[in-house]
């Protein structure tokens, strides 16, 4: 495997670099003033000096946006790597895991009792590999597609009860694991957004809150509206919690927190990064916080609420 490309070096070359064009431009321009104010003709030295400054300006903005360019181009190569790193994983062990399985229905008598294991355990390697299809697919649909027309509404609360209903069979939790509530009046609420929209956000958001807080999950969705014609989707987590420094990067493309080769739960890193778009592209917002009595994560999103257009059927 290439080495991953570590940010210390160009940091201190840009940094070497542009403390040299500082300390060079400034004794320069000493240097300029002095013989300028001891020279018969003064109006060529301060021309050569304002042409000179202008320069070394020129050079010290290249040099930081190059330096700036260079972090850029290494921080994605490195998410890059973590996304091979992930999504190898995500097909090696299923593949693995169905292949074992196989060669010892075909190789020896099982009982029938452990056949249904057997067919049990295939049945969710193969949702393991539907779903890392499905991100990959809805991926490269949002990175492909324009902003989505106006004048299509949907209702949220069955959308929200679609999305908890796949995440507790995938994951395979108890039906109380997932908590919607929402006040009698808001059960109506719609946004403006197709549902196969948000259905992806809703059941990435639930997805990760669930998979992060294994094995005794409990994660709380809440609807409500803001009063501003907006509408609020609330989804709060028991897990470990994501540090305050690092909430910023947890929509980036193909950002996972730690070491993609040591971590044991499944992902992408792109969960996230759908969700942030698609909210964007719905005109929304989304922000993660913490919990203020107790450890865990929340992610609030805010759509805006449609009013006076016709609700969509749900397709794509």
């Amino acid at each position: 495997m290439e080495p991953r490309r570590s940010l210390g070096w160009p940091i201190v070359l840009g940094v070497v670099l542009i403390g040299s064009i500082i300390i060079l431009g400034v004794g320069w321009v000493l240097v300029s003033i002095v013989a300028a104010l001891g020279s018969k003709n003064a109006a060529f030295y301060w021309a050569v000096l304002a042409v000179g400054v202008s320069l070394l300006v020129l050079v010290l903005v290249g040099v930081i946006v190059y330096l700036a360019l260079t972090i850029k181009a290494i921080k994605l190569s490195q998410r890059q790597s973590n996304f091979i790193d992930s999504v190898t994983h995500e097909l090696k062990s299923p593949l693995a895991s169905l292949k074992l399985y196989l060669q010892t229905l075909t190789r020896r008598p099982v009982p029938p009792s452990e056949q249904a294991d057997f067919h049990r355990f295939m049945l969710q390697d193969v949702e393991r590999l539907d779903t890392l299809i499905d991100h990959l697919l809805d991926a490269a649909k949002t990175m492909h597609r324009s902003r989505p027309a106006g004048g299509q509404a949907t209702t949220v609360l069955p959308v929200l009860e679609q999305a908890a209903d796949r995440v507790i069979q995938r994951h395979g939790v108890a039906q109380d694991t997932i908590t919607i509530t929402t006040d009698p009046p808001a059960a109506d609420l719609r946004v403006q957004g197709r549902e196969a929209d948000l259905e992806i956000v809703f059941r990435n958001l639930i997805d990760n809150a669930v998979k992060y807080s294994l094995p005794e999950p409990q994660v709380e969705v809440t609807l409500s509206e803001t009063g501003r014609g907006r509408v609020l989707v609330r989804v709060a987590d028991n897990g470990p919690g994501i540090p305050l420094a690092e909430r910023t990067q947890i929509f980036r493309r193909f950002v996972r927190l730690g070491s993609e080769l040591e971590r044991a739960t499944p992902g992408t890193g792109l969960g996230l990064y759908l969700v942030k778009s698609i909210v964007k592209q719905l005109r929304g917002r989304v922000v993660v916080k913490g919990r203020l009595t107790r450890k865990g994560t929340v992610l609030e999103v805010e759509l805006p609420q449609a009013v006076g257009v016709v609700a969509t059927d749900g397709d794509a």
